[in-house]
């Protein structure tokens, strides 16, 4: 373990797992104090029938954690235990490490190794480190292998990587039983309104080429072109707060844009079956962030060769696409991320073994293009209509039968 400091941002990160999980679940702190932002995250991420243990970080420190816990409400000590050492915990559904790891490759191995077997099936383990050094890419390693997300969190000081790994398969059901995931890298700049991380750093590569301009041409006034367009740039990448509808039955539109079509196909890809598709076209208006049409657990995830047709056309069927297949109570539902004329960029970020909430983020295309959303033909009535307006993770495309 190491002294880095975890800061309430990068705690909440590692804490995200437990508090998206509507419970009733258990969850497991190893390396805290009365002072960890961690625990604070953990705690407050509890809800009514929820338990948590926590293991100091020093045999030493188990009275003051104790002695902590005490001084909380009636609400937390019943529900959260001090264990004399990680031996004494039972395994459980979130395993949180709250000092990131540093040290050799071995050495954030064996404490992964370890940690392992006080994860029940499915559980996930939190843990952070630095950008880094051996431990960093060792947990790399580990979270190519076993990762269901991965978070940079630059506002900690020094910067850590939150990895979740899940070692064995979650159920699909539990997907539904889940809030969706808070993401650090959306900065916030008002209570409804964040921007993308691919954002943040499009307006400062506009803001730096504004000051080098300037620099190398103190007389012109070229650097204002790059300087007024930050803003805008920024404002593309907008991903802002969204009421995602509680009913059960209801599918919601993977993005923003304008219904292209609603038709019965069929795709070898996903199966024998016959499939709804939702075909929906983002202009450079719309707001480009995907969500997941419904719960469900990352099976595949694979990327098709092709053109850049403009996203409204009949040829754009053969573009460049990214489809992530998710396994659902209903059936098999897929959403392709489609490239247009102006798009070239897809980013997907829900791994293989990810359990995805309704209406959560899972990636985005950059510039204009189109997304389409499958589902089982027998399994679902469409409630839209080509050239109807929808809101991603908001509007109701569609309705299990």
């Amino acid at each position: 373990m190491t002294q880095t400091r975890t800061a309430a941002r990068a705690a909440r990160t590692l804490a995200s797992e437990l508090a998206r999980h509507n419970g009733p679940k258990t969850g497991l702190v190893v390396g805290a104090h009365g002072r960890s932002a961690v625990l604070t995250a953990a705690i407050e991420g509890m809800l009514p029938g929820d338990t948590l243990t926590v293991v100091p970080a020093e045999a030493s420190g188990v009275g003051a954690l104790r002695d902590h816990v005490a001084a909380q409400s009636r609400w937390v000590t019943e529900r959260v235990r001090v264990a004399d050492s990680l031996a004494e915990a039972d395994p459980a559904h979130v395993v949180i490490v709250a000092e990131p790891l540093e040290g050799s490759a071995e050495e954030a191995r064996a404490s992964i190794e370890g940690l392992t077997k006080y994860l029940v099936e499915g559980g996930v383990l939190a843990v952070a480190t630095g950008l880094t050094g051996s431990a960093a890419a060792e947990l790399g390693r580990q979270a190519a292998l076993f990762g269901v997300g991965s978070d940079l969190v630059v506002r900690n000081n020094p910067p850590l990587r939150v990895h979740r790994l899940r070692f064995t398969t979650a159920e699909t059901a539990l997907a539904s039983h889940l809030a969706p995931a808070y993401r650090p890298s959306s900065v916030p700049m008002s209570r409804a309104m964040h921007i993308d991380s691919n954002g943040v750093a499009a307006a400062g590569i506009a803001l730096g080429l504004a000051a080098l301009t300037r620099v190398a041409r103190p007389k012109s006034r070229l650097w204002l072109v790059p300087a007024l367009a930050a803003a805008p740039v920024a404002a593309f990448f907008r991903d802002p707060q969204r009421d995602v509808p509680e009913d059960l039955s209801a599918v919601v539109a993977a993005s923003d844009g304008k219904v292209l079509s609603v038709e019965r196909m069929r795709d070898d890809r996903f199966g024998p079956d016959e499939f709804l598709r939702v075909a929906v076209f983002l202009s450079v208006f719309d707001v480009h962030v995907n969500r997941a049409p419904v719960a469900g657990r990352v099976v595949d995830y694979f990327v098709t060769d092709g053109g850049f047709a403009a996203a409204m056309r009949p040829e754009a069927e053969h573009n460049v696409a990214a489809y992530t297949v998710l396994d659902t109570a209903r059936g098999t539902v897929v959403v392709a991320q489609r490239t247009g004329l102006v798009a070239r960029r897809i980013v997907q970020r829900a791994p293989v073994g990810a359990l995805l909430a309704k209406g959560e983020r899972f990636g985005l295309i950059r510039f204009g293009s189109r997304t389409d959303v499958y589902l089982p033909a027998e399994a679902a009535e469409p409630l839209v209509a080509p050239g109807d307006r929808v809101l991603g993770g908001a509007s109701v495309i569609a309705r299990w039968l």
